[in-house]
């Protein structure tokens, strides 16, 4: 199997400008790399590290399904080849994950041709949910993906849209287990369908349905999507999505046979809106756990205080009862700038709650994006914000994805978000891509 390899042996500080522009610290240890040697239409980045060996990490993105890993903690990284289907025409929506024996897990979605525009199911072509894996960290991807659910082209037919892959990585009974939560778009509706596999991703359970309201079926707010999930240290699977102006929950003890009604946890605004000069935000919901307490954390974004804001609230009774949302971005409040697509890792051997996201507080036009993390040691009742890119960018209008990702264990904490080229980065390249991103991936130290 043959690798293009494109590994950035240069990583550096955020620059003193940055610090400046948004009037934050940067992040401790602050380094970022570049991942892609070429703009293209990379977005939608997630990242996951391997529990056994902090050093090895995956980052994924799309389109198509990509994956980059390093050996190094982040320091440098390779792009692996083998991960995009060869027989679908676009892959995406990538998450990563890796399972308690080492092994990497790609989810994606494929298709041909999306149906009419945010009416996917309207037109639908072939289109399906699938999951690669790989036993050696990343660099190496089976050949064929295990398919979680799958449409041949024909009349009526749903699109299955934005899946997100958790393990079960305690010592539970149901360590080793795998699941899946998305979305399916269907004519008449939206609903969250659900799958699980014990034998290491290889064969996938017939999907059910967990969503107890079923959402609108255009891909705007009054759907029901966005789902996410975390694993107690018992083996409790606690997920959450977004549905309209509420964050819709429910949990399952016995290995995601079964689950709980889904009911609405907290009431926000609506999460899926426009966000200037970017061709589309949201603000989805992300759940996490720390697993010494128990103690749950739900982060999203939306626009309740005018500018787009990120929240948090906890619990700490298994979701029975959740506290008010206290603000994660730290400037003034009604000033005018937007913080959105946020992403939630809560590093499960100090409890702490690490949130990415963008962050328009340092140009005074809501315009320039910078990049965030936000640090909650006090079990989500205030947060540290850091300054963590190299600098503000802009995004002119593209599409830079739905979501960034992070991940975090032991102190240190990594990042991976799009950004658009910098002047001296585009040279002639903006006369002939219309679209172009790089995914960068950023590390920090919070370890004595």
């Amino acid at each position: 199997m043959r690798f293009l390899v494109l590994i950035w042996l240069v990583t550096y500080l955020p620059h003193e400008g940055a610090a400046q522009q948004s009037g934050l610290s940067p992040a401790p240890d602050a380094r970022t790399v570049r991942i892609n040697a070429e703009p293209g239409f990379f977005n939608e980045p997630s990242i996951a590290i391997d529990p056994d060996d902090p050093q090895q990490l995956v980052a994924a993105f799309q389109v198509n399904a990509s994956v980059a890993y390093s050996r190094d903690g982040g320091k440098t990284w390779t792009i692996a080849d083998g991960t995009a289907p060869a027989d679908f025409r676009r892959s995406g929506d990538v998450s990563i994950t890796y399972d308690n024996k080492g092994r990497a897990y790609l989810c994606y979605i494929a298709f041909d041709k999306l149906g009419t525009a945010n009416y996917w199911a309207h037109g639908a072509t072939r289109n399906g949910i699938f999951v690669r894996r790989s036993s050696d960290g990343g660099k190496n991807w089976d050949a064929n993906p295990a398919i979680v659910i799958s449409h041949n082209t024909e009349p009526g037919i749903p699109f299955e849209d934005k899946p997100y892959i958790v393990a079960d990585i305690t010592r539970s009974p149901h360590a080793g287990n795998l699941y899946v939560g998305w979305t399916e778009f269907t004519l008449e509706k939206s609903i969250i369908l659900f799958s699980r596999s014990s034998d290491g991703g290889t064969t996938w359970s017939k999907p059910i349905e967990i969503s107890t309201h079923e959402g609108l079926p255009r891909d705007e707010t009054g759907s029901v999507e966005g789902f996410t999930g975390a694993v107690d240290s018992d083996g409790t699977l606690y997920v959450a999505w977004a549905d309209g102006s509420e964050i819709a929950f429910a949990s399952s003890r016995d290995g995601a046979r079964t689950f709980s009604r889904s009911r609405s946890i907290l009431h926000t605004a609506p999460s899926y809106f426009d966000v200037f000069n970017v061709a589309r935000g949201n603000g989805f919901p992300q759940i996490g756990i720390d697993p010494r307490s128990h103690r749950l954390f739900v982060i999203w974004a939306d626009y309740q205080n005018g500018d787009i804001d990120v929240f948090c609230s906890t619990s700490t009774d298994r979701g029975k009862h959740w506290s008010p949302a206290v603000r994660v971005n730290s400037d003034s409040l009604h000033n005018g700038a937007d913080q959105f697509m946020q992403w939630l890792a809560v590093d499960p051997a100090d409890g702490s709650a690490n949130v990415i996201f963008y962050d328009r507080r340092g140009d005074p036009e809501n315009r320039k994006v910078s990049i965030t993390l936000a640090r909650s040691a006090d079990g989500g009742k205030s947060f540290a914000n850091f300054a963590w890119n190299s600098n503000a960018f802009d995004p002119g209008e593209q599409f830079i994805g739905d979501y960034n990702g992070i991940a975090a264990l032991g102190g240190r904490v990594y990042g991976v978000w799009a950004r658009t080229p910098e002047t001296e980065e585009n040279a002639d390249k903006s006369k002939t891509q219309k679209v172009r991103n790089y995914v960068e991936a950023g590390t920090a130290t919070f370890t004595k």
